[in-house]
């Protein structure tokens, strides 16, 4: 399940502007990124909601899958808003939120969307299959470079082109896809995908269409409102 640690819980009792005590990671200097009571009493309220029907989601969807679902926050203060997915040593999923992401969600919805968006990406098996793209592009773009005569060096800068272009080639797709899971979960746990996704229009537009690893905000809030119709029609 979402594990909010002890000390960010302490954190609502205190009062306003004292840091976040817990990090992924911290520079030198002890320096962290202040999150206001009433930001980190909204992260709480929102996690204890959207924990057991991410849970729920996964455990359906899924078979042999770890559903324990752990949540961190990086408090490091050169972080952008951002979250993101991962997975520990044993293979817990692990969902990290930069602190200047709590500062930066406007409500209740917006929040429980990213939440599910994250916790999407890990029922779908996203980063597992990001691991075998990047390997395939890999293997492809070195072996062309070595049947062409390249050099060692040449051959390992193959390799690493390859392994982003792999990553790339379906990097959009796994975004939507976690956009569409992601509604149901939050539709699910009684907020608002809709409200929610009105985060997407204060990100700003991939500059470059094909080295994006996202796709533009106006496609991902139409499969949030397809999504949503199908939801109120019982599809």
């Amino acid at each position: 399940m979402f594990r909010i640690f002890a000390a960010l819980t302490a954190l609502v009792a205190l009062a306003a502007c004292e840091p976040v005590p817990q990090s992924v990671a911290r520079p030198s200097g002890d320096s962290r990124v202040v999150v206001p009571q009433n930001a980190a009493r909204q992260f709480v309220q929102v996690v204890k909601v959207m924990e057991p029907h991410a849970e729920k989601e996964c455990r359906n969807r899924t078979r042999g899958l770890n559903c324990d679902f752990q949540i961190v926050v990086d408090d490091r203060p050169d972080l952008p808003p951002n979250a993101l997915q991962t997975e520990d040593k044993s293979g817990r999923p692990v969902l990290v939120f930069t602190a200047s992401l709590l500062n930066e969600v406007r409500n209740e919805d917006e929040l429980a969307f990213v939440i599910g968006h994250e916790a999407a990406h890990h029922i779908l098996s996203h980063l597992e299959e990001t691991r075998r793209n990047a390997q395939r592009g890999a293997v492809i773009m070195s072996g062309m470079a070595a049947i062409l005569g390249a050099s060692p060096d040449e051959v390992a800068e193959a390799e690493k082109a390859g392994a982003t272009v792999g990553v790339l080639a379906y990097s959009k797709d796994h975004e939507l896809e976690a956009d569409q899971l992601g509604t149901i979960i939050t539709y699910g746990a009684g907020f608002d995908p809709i409200n929610g996704a009105r985060f997407f229009n204060r990100l700003p537009e991939p500059r470059n269409k094909f080295l994006s690893t996202h796709p533009g905000s106006k496609q991902r809030v139409q499969i949030v409102h397809q999504t949503v119709a199908r939801l109120k029609a019982g599809s």
